[in-house]
């Protein structure tokens, strides 16, 4: 009797265990350490891999230190806006930071019924926002086109979209594409059959063709939409396929030769893709039509219990060394401590340092050993990140009406299942019929003769 009341003692623990992932364990178990949810884009932060800064925990150490509580970080990866908006509108989760695109950020805050899905700011929980670049933050600020005064999101980093290519593949040797021929039209041009790499996400897949044709990625026009999509079909015959992470294995392993992606990714390709002796083949262009422009952001969903340390989270990622030396200088020894000697510095610089992406804090992109860092990747990778010339003519993805957005699914689901057939797998169908109809009519006839005989 009492092995069966333990094996059912141990199932139940054992069945229990999943809910642990959204219900704080310590506090089940009797302690009072506090749970931050945060669902963020995969490689988008400073994780402690090869000797930098572990940013999660770091705010762990520095929540302990400055309010005496333990918090713990539970730390979860989307692939896209899309998923990520549809696993929170879902209302099956609870999390407490997430970080968003500038136009799910406006779906988000509009809601599909008119009540936002996010928590407003208390902006004085967040004192070092003022860290952030006046383009980015503030009274007049050119990029809260998205949420205008910042009343709902803090911007963590931005970019902007460009072609990435890999020569040796498209050409054989090492030649850069003149400035004359840095276009979209690359992404269309038969020569390169199956090395070409499209987007598996509908607003930057119809982005590219949009910025091709000339056409507003922002466009109330359905024929314009169908226009996009008709390029897209042009264009799906010689597609190697569509992806999204799965890009930096076909490109860094030469697999394939042409992308569109994100500038900052380039970058960690070309570093994963480049040797002692040789550095990566892997070369980058935004196109003369103009490129997206992108500003991700933290943001609280609505349904968040724990809003404050949200924002003490937010505060924490925004601070840099100077804020740490002036306002907590014995923080250094107290993370070291902590951490069996490991050395502090601001998880703004390291995550900046170690997504490649551009910082719209203007204390990180002022740090010379952060420009330092991103020029030691690649000659001249800082000035690709921060290239003005191209952010002057970007545009960004405004949030669509909910008419619009059913409009481009279904567009898109028009071209990811519509399979152009070929005459000659035409043909094999026809001779595999065929000859599965011969075969048929031969048993059917000797069945028949022996029924006879």
């Amino acid at each position: 009797m009492m092995k069966r009341f333990i094996s059912l003692a141990i199932a139940l623990i054992i069945l229990a265990l999943p809910f642990c992932s959204f219900i704080s364990c310590d506090t089940a178990l009797g302690g009072d350490v506090k749970t931050l949810y945060i669902y963020n884009w995969g490689e988008y932060i400073s994780d402690g891999s090869e000797g930098c800064l572990d940013s999660n925990r770091a705010f762990e150490i520095w929540y302990e230190y400055k309010y005496g509580e333990k918090v713990n970080v539970v730390y979860s990866t989307y692939s896209s806006n899309e998923d990520m908006y549809a696993k929170l509108s879902g209302g099956a989760v609870n999390y407490d930071i997430i970080v968003p695109s500038d136009y799910m950020i406006e779906r988000l805050i509009n809601g599909e019924d008119g009540k936002s899905l996010l928590h407003p700011l208390n902006k004085e929980n967040i004192p070092h926002a003022s860290n952030l670049s006046s383009d980015f933050y503030g009274e007049d600020a050119k990029y809260d086109y998205y949420d205008e005064g910042s009343l709902y999101s803090i911007p963590y980093f931005y970019g902007m979209i460009g072609i990435i290519y890999n020569p040796q593949i498209l050409f054989g040797n090492d030649s850069e594409i003149a400035d004359e021929d840095k276009s979209w039209k690359i992404m269309w041009n038969e020569d390169y059959k199956g090395n070409i790499l499209q987007f598996n996400n509908s607003r930057d897949a119809f982005g590219t063709a949009q910025y091709l044709l000339g056409i507003d990625v922002n466009t109330d026009d359905e024929d314009e939409w169908r226009e996009a999509l008709k390029k897209l079909k042009e264009q799906k015959g010689i597609v190697q396929g569509y992806v999204m992470d799965e890009i930096f294995n076909k490109m860094e392993g030469g697999s394939a030769g042409i992308a569109a992606y994100y500038a900052g990714d380039y970058l960690t390709m070309y570093e994963n893709s480049s040797t002692d002796e040789k550095p990566s083949d892997l070369k980058f262009f935004y196109p003369k039509e103009g490129t997206n422009l992108y500003v991700d952001a933290m943001c609280i969903p609505a349904t968040s219990q724990n809003k404050e340390l949200a924002e003490a989270y937010i505060d924490f990622m925004l601070m840099v060394d100077e804020d740490f030396e002036n306002e907590a200088p014995d923080f250094y020894d107290y993370f070291s401590e902590h951490t069996g000697g490991e050395e502090f510095y601001s998880a703004a610089v390291a995550n900046a340092e170690y997504t490649y992406y551009a910082s719209p804090n203007q204390k990180v992109v002022d740090d010379e050993s952060y420009r330092e860092s991103m020029d030691s990747i690649r000659e001249g990778a800082f000035d690709l990140m921060y290239d003005q010339d191209a952010l002057a003519t970007a545009t960004y993805y405004k949030n669509l009406t909910p008419e619009k957005l059913a409009l481009i699914n279904t567009l898109w689901e028009e071209l990811k299942s519509d399979i152009d057939v070929s005459p000659v797998i035409i043909i094999i169908c026809v001779a595999i019929i065929g000859s599965l109809a011969a075969g048929g009519l031969f048993f059917g006839l000797r069945k028949r003769y022996r029924n006879n005989y």
